[in-house]
């Protein structure tokens, strides 16, 4: 039994130095021959940033400055920083990673809201789809977080789901938790882990005007998939801060810490620190967020980016 787990952590201690080794000799070549591959993805993200632009300068927002009472835009933009308010809503989240070893890397999460009420209790259903683009080894991000060698993929990453429970009734901090589940969906091993995994999930919500506070957490074990993948044992901490500035303006943080316990203390965890600004609006009927952020690593393992460049897009489907 003992020489059977020592070959087992051998295994496993050899897979990952095999890809931090990667990481530290990317290959310029390997870079050009995605060159266009960038470029395609630098175009459409020019664009949408363009489009983020116009849609943030332009178009009513939710705020009255004659201080009169909330109109529902303005009860909307309060409910919408809450991660366990029953407010069904969708989210285009893009982030392009810059500085790895191996190039850049970009992700579009799709995120739906899907609220539903069982007794007192709301249960706030939250999928994240991941579409993503890699040009090579890449790792410590919270959609792939241990990497593996290769040349580059596109395609769907590892879905997650959440489910938060919580009391329907008003209260001053919201909260919630639940399940989390990660799914191997992807479409190519660098996209994804190769792991079913579950763990825990917790939400909590403060507004105190102008602040608005949330903590979103939760920690994954893997406990199925590929045997000859790295498992997985990864903590997500996500702290949001939004400052009012009026007009439906805001100042915003969200970052996302992660934590991978199965590696060793130099590569455990990516910290990101940085912000933006967010603007709550309406485009016709339809109420929705728009938000662009950037954020640098000050801490972050072998392979990771260096900095990131986010920006979102939130529909909110009140009824």
């Amino acid at each position: 039994m003992t020489s059977t787990s020592s070959k087992g952590k051998l295994c496993h201690e050899t897979r990952r130095s095999d890809q931090a080794e990667v990481a530290r000799n990317a290959s310029p070549t390997l870079q050009n021959d995605f060159s266009s591959e960038k470029g395609v993805v630098w175009r459409g993200g020019a664009g949408v940033l363009l489009l983020l632009f116009v849609l943030m300068s332009a178009g009513p927002t939710f705020g009255q400055e004659d201080g009169s009472r909330p109109t529902p835009g303005e009860a909307l933009s309060i409910k919408a920083p809450n991660p366990v308010a029953h407010l069904h809503s969708v989210a285009f989240k893009n982030t392009f990673d810059f500085g790895a070893p191996n190039g850049s890397a970009y992700f579009l999460n799709i995120i739906p809201i899907i609220p539903f009420t069982v007794g007192g209790w709301d249960v706030v259903n939250r999928p994240i789809i991941p579409i993503i683009d890699v040009s090579g080894f890449i790792a410590g991000t919270p959609d792939i977080p241990v990497g593996v060698p290769g040349d580059g993929a596109f395609g769907l990453g590892d879905i997650n789901y959440t489910a938060y429970f919580s009391p329907s009734k008003d209260k001053k901090v919201d909260w919630g938790i639940g399940p989390s589940i990660t799914f191997p969906s992807a479409t190519d091993d660098q996209l994804g882990s190769g792991k079913w995994s579950a763990g825990p999930a917790a939400a909590l919500f403060h507004m105190r005007k102008p602040w608005a506070f949330a903590l979103l957490g939760r920690q994954l074990w893997s406990f199925a998939g590929d045997s000859d993948r790295v498992d997985v044992d990864q903590l997500l901490i996500q702290p949001i801060v939004l400052y009012s500035l009026g007009s439906g303006w805001a100042l915003s943080t969200d970052m996302i810490i992660t934590a991978n316990w199965d590696a060793d203390s130099h590569n455990r965890w990516t910290v990101p620190l940085g912000g933006g600004i967010a603007k709550f609006l309406m485009i016709g009927n339809q109420p929705m967020m728009a938000r662009l952020e950037a954020y640098y690593n000050i801490e972050r393992p072998v392979g990771a980016p260096n900095w990131s460049l986010s920006f979102l897009v939130r529909f909110f489907f009140p009824r």
